[in-house]
């Protein structure tokens, strides 16, 4: 009984670990070149502004009213990728719960956290309070622009934005 129970529990963390880890490494269409401006010029990250953390994304333009397609993207890489660790409640499972976040944070924020995590976690200061909280580092989970980007507009919904 307790050699199966064992078996399960390994079972279930190798499919977590794949998951974490596997998906579209590059998306086909274009849609961040519309709904995201990144820094121009050089490849270097910007944190000037905390409250949009460490990261090529400075001004994210929002749809109004929510953009149905991106949010079912955003569901899709939510249901792959991140409700292993995430709940769209206010409840913490491994990371933080995901009610509120588009209130807590900015778009850029989010966008920068996604896209790069290792630095954000190194270095932005409220990343690194989440840490503290989660007790889990957040592997990187290779979301495109565009990716990100339907990520937020998932979020969106999920705060109630229209």
């Amino acid at each position: 009984m307790k050699l199966t129970k064992f078996i399960e529990i390994v079972a279930i963390a190798g499919v977590f670990a794949w998951g974490c880890n596997s998906g579209p490494q590059q998306s086909g269409d274009n849609k961040d070149q519309n709904t995201a401006t990144e820094s121009k010029g050089t490849n270097e990250t910007q944190g000037a502004d905390d409250s949009k953390g460490i990261g090529k994304f400075t001004h994210v333009e929002l749809t109004h009213p929510l953009d149905q397609g991106m949010i079912n993207t955003g569901q899709k890489i939510y249901d792959l990728k991140c409700s292993a660790c995430h709940k769209l409640t206010n409840v913490k499972l491994v990371g933080p719960g995901w009610k509120g976040v588009t209130d807590r944070r900015k778009p850029e924020w989010i966008m920068n956290f996604v896209t790069n995590t290792d630095e954000m976690i190194n270095k932005d200061p409220n990343a690194q309070a989440l840490l503290e909280q989660c007790m889990v580092r957040m592997p990187n989970q290779n979301l495109t622009d565009a990716e990100a980007r339907d990520m937020v507009e998932f979020m969106r919904k999920n705060d109630g934005k229209k």
